[in-house]
């Protein structure tokens, strides 16, 4: 497995952290707050830009820390407006990061509202058979600081397509913990990055709008709501019996229903909070009229939100999506009984929005020039 960069991040520093590495500098304690104001409030993308520092000082930060863990390689844009960006770290693995624009009626597309789909690891060890993020398997863990990265680029980015006219620091509306990886396999370093976000010297993003996705690992559900922060949860179920999600699903073996859904009530229970069912609608797998009703009876138990996501096609995996005709009457069957439910309209199918596609394409495209020099 490769290992990140050895210089660490600075966006994976708190105000605790590296105030401690300036004392041990000699440099007063109000550096560092002065040195995260510089990073997530002003923006800047250079240390030179840090003007009210000296510039010794400035030096010691370059050569100790990396300023921007995450470059930008590629961004594709789809005619819904959905954005993928492809970022490089610094040992050379590509990661995606996805802003999801919903238009508000009215007014015009800088004014839209975005949701920020996050990664947490290069690649994935789930082996969720329809997912292109673990075909070529897990390399590692995202550091906190390569997390947190992910959302100053985004901001860099709507900064500079709008003014920053709005009254928070961050250029978005939620984040979504649902990218490349299980975030809950990465659960130190996830929740260092979401408290650096959430902190007021940070981004000030508050957790109430932060939705962490599992694809059901039970232990780390129930050490998550035991956290203080109220974060969203969101549950990968893609199946409603034992058998469907077996056979799609991997962590069903280790994690059966009758463990996994006790755990997501105890949360809910927790902080008083409606969770949400997501469910990948996959042609002749889990959109039965059987698997409806089974979701329909789960989602009401749990008094849960659901989302239904038709398949994103993947090159090379065999699954389709269902027909409109067929997703219809998969989503009547939960509203006719009253159930929280929104069925998705596909969001940037053409540009392989589905988590993994533009990073595996990208890796593959680079294994010839690779081989050839």
């Amino acid at each position: 497995m490769t290992r990140p960069p050895e210089r660490p991040a600075l966006t994976g520093e708190t105000l605790d952290s590296l105030t401690a590495r300036l004392r041990e500098r000699g440099e007063p304690a109000f550096r560092a707050r002065q040195i995260l104001e510089w990073m997530y409030k002003r923006r800047v993308r250079s240390w030179d830009e840090m003007t009210n520092l000296p510039k010794a000082l400035r030096a010691w930060l370059a050569e100790t820390f990396e300023l921007m863990p995450a470059q930008l390689v590629l961004n594709r844009q789809s005619a819904d407006v959905t954005d993928k960006l492809l970022l490089e770290l610094g040992d050379g693995s590509l990661i995606e990061t996805v802003i999801i624009r919903a238009p508000q009626e009215g007014v015009g597309l800088e004014h839209s509202r975005k949701t920020i789909c996050i990664s947490t690891q290069v690649g994935c060890a789930m082996g969720c058979v329809f997912c292109a993020s673990g075909l070529a398997g897990l390399k590692r863990n995202l550091t906190a600081g390569e997390i947190v990265a992910q959302l100053l680029q985004v901001c860099h980015r709507e900064d500079a397509r709008t003014p920053r006219a709005r009254a928070e620091l961050a250029s978005f509306d939620n984040i979504v913990v649902m990218g490349m990886g299980e975030p809950l396999a990465n659960y130190d370093a996830l929740l260092e990055a979401l408290r650096i976000l959430n902190a007021e010297w940070g981004l000030g993003f508050g957790a109430r709008r932060i939705t962490i996705s599992t694809s059901g690992l039970v232990p780390k559900i129930t050490r998550l709501a035991e956290e203080d922060l109220g974060f969203r949860l969101a549950i990968s179920l893609h199946g409603a019996t034992d058998e469907v999600r077996e056979r799609i699903m991997p962590v069903n073996r280790a994690y059966p229903l009758a463990e996994l859904l006790p755990a997501v009530r105890a949360f809910s229970e927790r902080h008083g909070r409606m969770v949400t069912l997501e469910f990948i609608l996959i042609e002749e797998v889990n959109d039965s009229d059987d698997q409806a009703a089974r979701l329909r009876d789960i989602a009401r138990d749990l008094h849960a939100h659901v989302n239904l996501i038709p398949y994103n096609t993947v090159a090379g995996l065999p699954w389709k999506r269902p027909s409109l005709a067929r997703q219809e009457r998969f989503a009547g069957v939960l509203r006719a009984a009253r159930v929280s439910v929104t069925l998705r309209r596909e969001k940037g199918h053409d540009i392989d929005a589905a988590c993994g596609q533009l990073r595996l394409r990208t890796e593959r495209d680079r294994e010839p020039a690779a081989a050839g020099g």
